[in-house]
């Protein structure tokens, strides 16, 4: 097993979280603050949880966490954290929008560690998680509040360049991250939008 595996691997069996993904947010919620205290949060891809607990901890008993995956994902928050509504479904599913918006109209905040299931063929999985992408930010249009933020997962790739300029129209500050807890190896990086502007 790799050493940096090891390290995020244990530290967050120690530290009770499902996976090592939790720690790729934290980093960005340190340099960047995008979580703060009384948000409503939406987890895109939330399975097994991470993401969903950790920002439960951050915007507090105030805040309102969604969860969605295709895998149902039930994790108890952490006292005195956020409730966390799990939903199961499909980000493709058109009624989505209309389930999420009986919880919660919109949201500050959304976050996406969505990955597709890797084949191997670079080109294939790059195509594959920039449609997940895709359908994500197509959620966050309708989803985000005006100044609200955005972090998504991306393969590094083609298509990668002009999603990002994609984003740059619509939010004021734009950054592509690759966190420290990313594996060296992964094509993996994170493209954080802050202060979204509604057109």
């Amino acid at each position: 097993m790799r050493k940096v595996k090891d390290y995020y691997f244990q530290k967050a069996k120690k530290e009770n979280y499902p996976a090592r993904s939790i720690y790729k947010l934290e980093e960005v919620q340190q340099k960047y603050r995008l979580l703060r205290p009384g948000d409503s949060v939406l987890d895109l891809g939330c399975h097994p949880g991470s993401w969903a607990l950790f920002a439960s901890e951050v915007v507090g008993p105030k805040g309102v966490v969604v969860g969605v995956d295709l895998q149902e994902t039930i994790q108890p928050p952490r006292p005195g954290g956020a409730e966390i509504h799990w939903l199961c479904g499909d980000i493709n599913d058109p009624g989505l929008v209309l389930q999420i918006r009986r919880i919660r109209p919109a949201f500050k905040v959304i976050i996406s560690d969505i990955a597709p299931r890797t084949t191997g063929n670079r080109w294939a999985d790059h195509q594959q998680s920039m449609r997940l992408v895709e359908q994500t930010y197509a959620l966050a249009e309708q989803l985000l509040h005006e100044k609200g933020h955005y972090l998504c997962k991306v393969f590094q790739g083609e298509d990668s360049t002009p999603f990002v300029a994609r984003l740059r129209k619509s939010f004021a500050m734009v950054k592509v991250i690759k966190p420290e807890s990313s594996r060296k190896e992964s094509r993996e990086m994170f493209v954080l939008g802050m202060e979204y502007r509604k057109t």
